[in-house]
């Protein structure tokens, strides 16, 4: 039965993740000193933009959260909807800071920042280097900022965690002068990478190894990419410039031939626009498969184009994971995360299978029962499936941006 949530303590933290479509929240505690920010509830809301947006919130014990602010219907305002729902539920409580995934920190933003006016400015002036998302991550900020503008605000990079990765890997081979205009390898699901290594560096008797093994962390979901980790930090990545390039993504293509652009451009009289439409919104497993970007949907139809998508997605992920073995020297571990990553036993088996090579061996039942190890005891490359706490991570950092 759904419940609303009562709430004794002086401060809590709201930290918002938000998506093409969908918004990921969580409700923190204020920690006490040296203490991780509790979490009080978890939710999203999905639809974000369509007529009906679907709001859904727990407690940490599973408990579904009374929807008390309308949000499950087309609500005027979602943003607005969500700070009442968090206000209702913090009773006589203060929510005294939200922190923000912000896709696109440029060159400038290495570390979380506090969020004024000027530095709302700096950021939208990165728009171009994520015409989608970075609107989109800062659209709440604005919303946020006239209703409540003594709330402070706090912006987390997902390009941070690969801010030290340096040449060769950061670089394209174009004109020094294209360099210094910002045009280089940022690297992007940086908050998640950043949750993986947390986990793994507090993770008991395995944590030491943890920071010796060569790992790589596969974040699957609707956006897809790879990140090479040694000393649990990121030194190479499958995502460059910008949040097109890589894997094959639920609406993207990943990599591809710039001479690909070149033709439609020239032969085919491509607009700024409509490429830009073909490679955000209509390429990746729906482009291929023409029937959905959901893995869920293409695993559950016998269309061959739907098997295609998904074979194509495995092998990118096998190949691109080949390229990031030799910037590590081998692979010692293998993290699956995001949403196809945690969820789709079948894309698992299909990754790995193609990693069979290199010794990775896939425990049939621990893969479909979601254990968190997934190989056998002889495999040379441990295998892991891990869930990514983005929403914590973003919590953390607000706790230590205001403390410092």
């Amino acid at each position: 039965m759904a419940r609303a949530l009562r709430l004794a303590m002086p401060d809590a933290i709201l930290a918002l993740n938000i998506g093409s479509s969908s918004l990921k929240f969580g409700l923190y505690e204020w920690p006490a000193d040296k203490a991780d920010p509790a979490v009080l509830a978890m939710g999203s809301v999905r639809d974000l933009h369509g007529r009906s947006p679907r709001f859904q919130a727990a407690a940490p014990d599973g408990t579904e959260l009374v929807d008390d602010c309308g949000i499950r219907g087309a609500h005027i305002d979602t943003v607005e909807g969500l700070l009442d729902w968090a206000q209702m539920h913090l009773g006589d409580a203060r929510l005294v800071a939200v922190g923000h995934r912000v896709v696109h920190g440029g060159a400038e933003f290495s570390t979380p920042v506090e969020i004024d006016e000027p530095i709302l400015a700096r950021l939208e002036a990165l728009t171009p280097l994520a015409p989608l998302h970075q609107p989109a991550s800062l659209a709440p900020i604005r919303r946020i900022t006239e209703l409540r503008p003594d709330l402070r605000q706090i912006a987390c990079f997902d390009t941070a965690f690969h801010r030290q990765i340096g040449p060769p890997a950061n670089r394209y081979a174009l004109p020094l002068a294209f360099e210094a205009e910002g045009i280089r390898r940022y690297g992007f699901h940086g908050l998640s990478y950043e949750s993986i290594a947390a986990q793994l560096a507090a993770s008991g008797e395995r944590a030491s190894e943890a920071q010796t093994s060569r790992i790589i962390v596969a974040h699957l979901g609707n956006g897809a990419s790879l990140c090479a980790m040694a000393g649990l930090r990121s030194v190479d990545t499958t995502m460059g410039f910008s949040t097109l390039d890589g894997l094959v993504m639920g609406t993207r293509p990943g990599a591809l031939d710039p001479g690909i652009l070149l033709y439609l451009m020239q032969e085919k009289h491509f607009s700024l626009g409509q490429l830009e439409e073909l490679l955000y919104k209509k390429s990746g497993l729906l482009g291929v498969s023409g029937i959905s970007a959901d893995v869920a949907a293409l695993e559950a139809s016998d269309a061959p184009a739907a098997a295609e998508a998904l074979e194509l997605f495995a092998f990118q992920v096998a190949r691109q994971s080949a390229a990031l073995a030799a910037t590590l020297g081998g692979i010692d571990r293998f993290i699956f995360t995001g949403g196809i990553g945690e969820h789709s036993p079948t894309v698992r088996r299909m990754i790995v299978d193609r990693l069979n090579w290199l010794g990775a061996k896939l425990d049939e039942q621990a893969n479909n029962s979601g254990a968190t190890t997934i190989s056998t005891d002889t495999s040379a490359v441990h295998l892991e499936r891990r869930s990514t706490r983005e929403e914590l991570m973003i919590a953390r950092h607000v706790v230590t941006c205001i403390r410092h």
